[in-house]
């Protein structure tokens, strides 16, 4: 459990920014808080153990999994958000798609995805995928910026 104790932290961030309604926001640049917390568990990695350089298999591994846990907790507090105000969300996208200029085949379509389950499938499908790659990715970053530097040999 000790090993994974950075990529759980490392998720928790990620659900939590993720899931914040106006500071979530900021994941539309480039999966922000997504590869801040692959990022994250490099870092806790690093920290847990100093003395053991970072293997980047395995930081891309715990990197996977923080994506993995910051999705199904962000999917979990959307549901809870979705449950709270889904009525007025489905309202306001209505009125948004209403002023725009959608063919009908689109409009039905956007109204069936965006009753509650088909809208937690499609998050899970989509979200659960892009937070893994892009938290291995931030992890993959966080070994190139914590790995121990070698020191330049003797020169001949």
């Amino acid at each position: 459990m000790r090993r994974f104790q950075p990529s759980l932290l490392g998720g928790l961030f990620i659900g939590v920014l993720s899931a914040l309604p106006i500071v979530g926001a900021a994941n539309l640049c480039c999966c922000l808080w997504v590869v801040t917390g692959g990022f994250l568990t490099a870092y806790l990695q690093r920290q847990q153990d100093p003395a053991v350089p970072l293997n980047a298999s395995e930081s891309a591994l715990l990197g996977l999994f923080a994506g993995v846990v910051g999705a199904v907790l962000y999917i979990a507090a959307t549901v809870v958000i979705f449950g709270v105000g889904g009525e007025q969300f489905e309202a306001q996208f209505r009125a948004v798609i209403e002023g725009q200029q959608v063919p009908a085949e689109a409009r039905e379509m956007m109204d069936r995805l965006m009753t509650g389950r088909n809208l937690m499938l499609f998050l899970g499908a989509v979200t659960l995928p892009v937070y893994a790659v892009f938290s291995m990715l931030g992890s993959l970053l966080g070994v190139a910026v914590f790995r121990r530097k070698t020191p330049p040999g003797p020169r001949a």
